[in-house]
C-alpha cells in the first residue's frame, strides 16, 4: 500500500465527498453537529485505510494525520463552528502550526424512509500559515503598518482580551 501524501488526502477528499452524496448513512433525525463530524471523520479514516498506509490520529495527539500535519473539521453549512479554539495568543497571532481540511455539509433527512444523506458543499484545504485569527492579525498589521509603537501594540492586546502576561505582551 502507498503511503498517503498531502496530495493524494486533497485529490481523496474530493473523491470522498461525491461518493458520500449517494449513501444513505445512519444519522436520521440527528441534529447534533458532533455525532455528524464523528461519523465523517470515521468513514473517511476508512475510506482512506483501504488505499494508503498512514498513521491516524488520536485524542492525545490532537490532529487526525499527525505526519501530514493536518486536522479534519466537519462543520454544517446552516450552523458553521469552529470546534478548534485557539489555545493561547500566540495561536491567534502566529497560526494553529498545522493544516486544517474542512469539510462543511448539507444534511436532508428523508421523513418516508428514513434515510438519511450527507451533501458536501465546500472541502477547503487551509495551510497552516492561514490558520492564525484574522481579525486580530488584521489589527496587528495595521498597527505596524501605521508605524504603531509598542504601547499600541500592548494596547491592542489587552482590549482584544488575548490572554497575556506582561512577558507575552
Amino acid at each position: 500500500m502507498q503511503p498517503l501524501t498531502l496530495a493524494a488526502l486533497k485529490t481523496e477528499a474530493g473523491e470522498f465527498a461525491r461518493q458520500q452524496a449517494t449513501i444513505p448513512i445512519p444519522l436520521y433525525g440527528i441534529t447534533d453537529g458532533k455525532a455528524v463530524g464523528t461519523y465523517v471523520e470515521t468513514a473517511f479514516n476508512e475510506y482512506l485505510a483501504l488505499r494508503y498506509a498512514y498513521k491516524s490520529g488520536s485524542a492525545a495527539s490532537g490532529i487526525d494525520f499527525p505526519d501530514l500535519n493536518v486536522d479534519l473539521k466537519v462543520t454544517s453549512i446552516r450552523q458553521p463552528q469552529s470546534s478548534c479554539p485557539f489555545r493561547d495568543a500566540s495561536q491567534k497571532v502566529f497560526g494553529l502550526g498545522y493544516h486544517l481540511l474542512v469539510f462543511t455539509y448539507e444534511k436532508t433527512d428523508e421523513r418516508v424512509s428514513h434515510l438519511c444523506y450527507l451533501k458536501f458543499l465546500n472541502i477547503v484545504f487551509v495551510e497552516r500559515e492561514y490558520t492564525a485569527d484574522y481579525q486580530t492579525t488584521y489589527g496587528l498589521r495595521e498597527i505596524l503598518r501605521r508605524h504603531g509603537n509598542k504601547d499600541d501594540i500592548i494596547a491592542f492586546v489587552e482590549e482584544r482580551n488575548l490572554p497575556l502576561d506582561e512577558i507575552g505582551r
